[in-house]
């Protein structure tokens, strides 16, 4: 089990903490384990590059295993997901299989293994997905306890941001040309998911918290006037009416990526053990 109990002491044995992934996201979680979260160690790293993960890790000054995405789930108590979105089933599903708690990044893969989800009810397993660069599901989750009538969301990106994505490629959009504010979708947050599976994870976790990404409206814009992520999340429901916005700082190492998201995993992380939970 993956979360032990002594019965005489009543000391926690600290939950082992696999993350696959060891980009700017895993590489910072790492680090954060590694400096010490009370209740939890770094046990070991799951990727597919062993001997580029090792140097990374030696950069790094951390000493820990390193695991293949079975592995990972077989000896970890709570498995982190932060790779790229093309190998969210890999990860997760032996997770899941083996009836652990997974911390999900890639929420927008989600939506497309759907069937994880209902794996998860019968092993046990549980599957988080963290705020990342988005403010607000606390009370969209209590909202969604009512009736919400509509969800709308509005994502805006530096063009470096939104650099690379097939889907605007295939419509002969270059960001990078772009010299004035230029709405590149409009839909919902399923179909945003699918189209910008690295960029827009915020809108799939929206959906979710809400009343579901097939009835969320989306928009993406790409605007050259800014420097930020932002995101915009407009509510209204019976119990509630909310509008929220928030500027995020790209991270350095992957524009796409705003660097918040990293420490909202840490804050996750630590929800799972801390003995005060702030939130809903």
């Amino acid at each position: 089990m993956s979360n032990l109990t002594n019965a005489h002491d009543n000391v926690r044995t600290p939950l082992k903490v696999g993350i696959a992934g060891l980009g700017a996201i895993g590489s910072s979680i790492a680090q954060a384990l590694t400096a010490g979260i009370d209740g939890m160690t770094l046990h070991a790293v799951g990727v597919r590059n062993a001997a580029k993960a090792a140097d990374r890790l030696r950069d790094l000054n951390i000493v820990t295993n390193i695991r293949t995405g079975p592995e990972l789930a077989n000896s970890s108590d709570v498995v982190v997901e932060c790779a790229p979105a093309a190998a969210f089933r890999e990860i997760v599903e032996p997770a899941v299989e083996a009836g652990r708690t997974v911390l999900a990044v890639s929420v927008g893969a989600l939506l497309s293994h759907p069937d994880l989800v209902e794996r998860a009810r019968e092993t046990g397993a549980r599957i988080h997905v963290p705020s990342g660069a988005i403010l607000g599901l606390d009370v969209l989750r209590a909202a969604a306890v009512g009736t919400i009538e509509s969800v709308t969301m509005v994502t805006r990106k530096p063009p470096s941001g939104l650099q690379g994505v097939d889907f605007l490629e295939r419509q002969g959009i270059d960001v990078m040309a772009l010299s004035e504010p230029t709405r590149v979708f409009e839909g919902n947050a399923a179909d945003g998911a699918r189209h910008f599976p690295a960029n827009v994870n915020v809108a799939a976790a929206v959906g979710l918290a809400g009343i579901g990404p097939q009835q969320t409206t989306l928009e993406v814009w790409v605007d050259p006037t800014i420097d930020r992520n932002m995101h915009t999340v407009e509510v209204e429901a019976d119990a509630v009416r909310f509008k929220v916005s928030i500027e995020n700082v790209p991270s350095l190492e992957n524009p796409r990526t705003g660097r918040v998201v990293a420490p909202s995993v840490i804050a996750s992380l630590r929800r799972l053990v801390d003995p005060l939970v702030v939130g809903t």
